[in-house]
């Protein structure tokens, strides 16, 4: 039951990040001054939440990265990519990061006319567990 929650929690932060990429590619000014003012908050209050939690400790590990067997040494992957895509944005040199174990998940970018979804894209297009092997509730 712990997947199936945990899927549809999942899939839901992946269509919304779906959906503000699709309002900031095809949104009129007036829309993303109306999405930049209740969205971006939020975004930061996100980061700033997801952040604090890999703060290092006092010997310099990442607490939520670190396991009892592997310290993981600040910056974890977590800061790096913060780094990555708030600080350096498109300055920064492609290179192999933390960041790219997450490109398999990631979406293309939104195409100018996107062509009508599919049956599978309506019906779970970020989907992490194969559905033939999903649990059932």
């Amino acid at each position: 039951m712990d997947q199936v929650l945990g899927q549809v929690l999942r899939n839901a932060v992946w269509e919304r990040l779906d959906m503000l990429t699709d309002l900031a590619n095809r949104a009129d000014a007036q829309s993303l001054v109306s999405v930049a003012r209740s969205e971006l908050p939020r975004l930061t209050e996100a980061w700033r939440a997801m952040l604090k939690m890999h703060e290092p400790d006092e010997r310099g590990d990442c607490p939520t990265c670190s396991t009892r067997w592997h310290r993981c040494k600040a910056p974890c992957s977590v800061w790096q990519v913060a780094h990555e895509h708030l600080v350096a944005g498109g300055l920064a040199p492609q290179q192999a990061s933390a960041d790219s174990r997450f490109q398999g998940r990631r979406k293309s970018p939104v195409p100018a006319h996107p062509a009508p979804p599919t049956a599978a894209e309506t019906t779970g297009r970020h989907a992490l567990v194969n559905p033939r092997r999903a649990v059932t509730a």
